[in-house]
């Protein structure tokens, strides 16, 4: 068994072919992937590998980030790796505890937690990742299967059609974009939302940035040529689409459906490119209730639990962070 701490060790032909092997492969696992976080200047990536009998079997990549002022930015550090772990299929149970053991080593001086966000089922590894010293934490989400069209349109709820055949009818279109004046005011209209719901956001470079990936897509939603909601999704050809962000300025008065036009947008691009799943990314936790796990329970998805797999590396800071947190410190 080899551990590779840094990307110059990792083979990138071995890399390609543990992704399209992979049960466990996402966009964010790639390389494309890692390194679009390498053009981000406030977060810090990392990636970790390890091989057996010279062939790659594991690797794990995703960014070290924090928030706000100094005394903020010391309380939320936290190593968050999307799409959780790239996992051969063959990979020993020893050399999959020995890696994860590994991982934490290397990061648990520099975050708080480390957490896994699962895309995939990982109910064949959990007891290695559990042997480690993660935590398996319950998180939903959606799965919409786009690889047949007219089953994914009958399995949309009437009312959201219904929605987004108003919209249409009242002038709201969708369209692909890459123009950074749409961007800005896409993340306008995003950071109004993050703001109302005090969950933090990526600043605009992110979006900027991610507009010129091959495989990341920014739909603008829009009445009148004003901007009035939109997405960012990322995709792996003929595999699986990620709605990564999403927003709308909703009017009870006008009803113009942004978020459910934004939606659309991305199911409909994943069935015309013959991508096989849309995935909503996230739906909450089953034990609180969650508005918007409603809203895309509406789309024909498929509800799932992969959750997440969390290490806590300082416990105190981890239950100061929470504390402060819930008193609204800052």
């Amino acid at each position: 068994m080899i551990l590779h701490t840094h990307i110059s060790e990792i083979y990138q032909e071995q890399w390609d072919t543990l992704v399209k092997q992979s049960p466990t492969a996402t966009f964010f696992q790639t390389r494309e992937c890692f390194d679009f976080y390498n053009t981000l200047s406030f977060m810090k990536p990392f990636i970790y590998g390890v091989s057996e009998n010279n062939k790659l079997v594991g690797l794990i990549c995703g960014y070290i980030i924090f928030d706000g002022n100094s005394l903020k930015q010391y309380f939320s550090r936290r190593a968050i790796a999307p799409g959780g772990a790239l996992l051969a299929e063959n990979i020993t149970q020893n050399t999959l505890v020995e890696f994860l053991r590994f991982v934490i080593n290397q990061l648990k001086k520099q975050a708080i937690y480390l957490e896994l966000r699962n895309y995939n089922d990982y109910s064949t590894y959990k007891s290695s990742f559990e042997s480690a010293g993660f935590s398996y934490q319950s998180h939903l989400n959606f799965h919409v299967d786009t690889s047949n069209e007219v089953q994914a349109k009958k399995r949309i709820s009437e009312s959201k059609l219904r929605q987004f055949k108003l919209a249409e009818n009242r002038g709201v279109s969708y369209e692909q974009t890459t123009n950074v004046d749409d961007i800005i005011s896409f993340y306008n209209c995003l950071n109004s939302l993050y703001e109302r719901i005090r969950k933090p956001l990526f600043p605009l470079e992110f979006f900027l940035n991610i507009a010129q990936l091959p495989s990341a897509r920014i739909f603008v939603v829009k009445q009148n040529n004003i901007i009035i909601g939109g997405m960012t999704s990322v995709f792996m050809p003929q595999n699986c689409m990620y709605e990564w962000f999403v927003c709308g300025e909703e009017s009870d008065t006008q009803k113009l459906y942004p978020s459910v036009v934004a939606t659309m947008a991305g199911i409909n691009y994943a069935i015309k490119h013959n991508i096989k799943k849309f995935d909503f990314m996230g739906a909450g936790k089953p034990d609180k209730e969650y508005g918007v796990r409603e809203f895309k329970s509406k789309f024909g998805g498929e509800l799932v639990e992969h959750g997440r797999f969390l290490y806590i590396c300082s416990p105190l800071l981890y239950n100061l962070g929470r504390f402060a947190v819930s008193l609204k410190i800052y």
